[in-house]
């Protein structure tokens, strides 16, 4: 039987920031330019899509779940080949900062050193998120 289960790594800083402050910022897509750099250093919003262009990936769409109150920061990525990729992140509160959470789900076929590379992406998104929020802080 073959095994299915794709394997996942959560990535997580800690941002000295409230849970709302975070939200905020991280699920306005015109942001994503100043600390996403896996998404592109651009993005504009193109007959009501939010539209990036990213060095590795090309032009891709980029998708928010609707705002809410829970923390919850998930959004599809739509590759130039059609392909969806789910990015399930999460913000929550730690105190009186936030814990940002992005789970790096592994696609089929990818193999260590590119999803090595990936998680390397995120980890560098996630430290410019905490240096831009962190930065502009007081």
């Amino acid at each position: 039987m073959e095994n299915t289960r794709k394997e996942s790594r959560h990535l997580s800083t800690y941002v000295d920031r409230s849970v709302a402050d975070v939200y905020a910022y991280a699920s306005d897509p015109a942001n994503l330019p100043a600390w996403a750099l896996g998404l592109g250093g651009s993005i504009e919003r193109i007959d009501g899509q939010w539209v990036a262009q990213s060095a590795p990936m090309g032009r891709v769409v980029v998708a928010f779940v609707p705002a809410n109150d829970l923390g919850v920061l998930d959004h599809d990525v739509t590759l130039p080949s059609g392909e969806t990729v789910h990015n399930p992140l999460r913000v929550i509160a730690d105190g009186a900062g936030s814990e940002v959470v992005f789970t790096l789900r592994r696609r089929p076929g990818t193999a260590d050193a590119e999803f090595q590379r990936d998680a390397d992406m995120v980890a560098a998104d996630l430290a410019r998120l905490k240096e831009v929020l962190e930065g502009s802080a007081g």
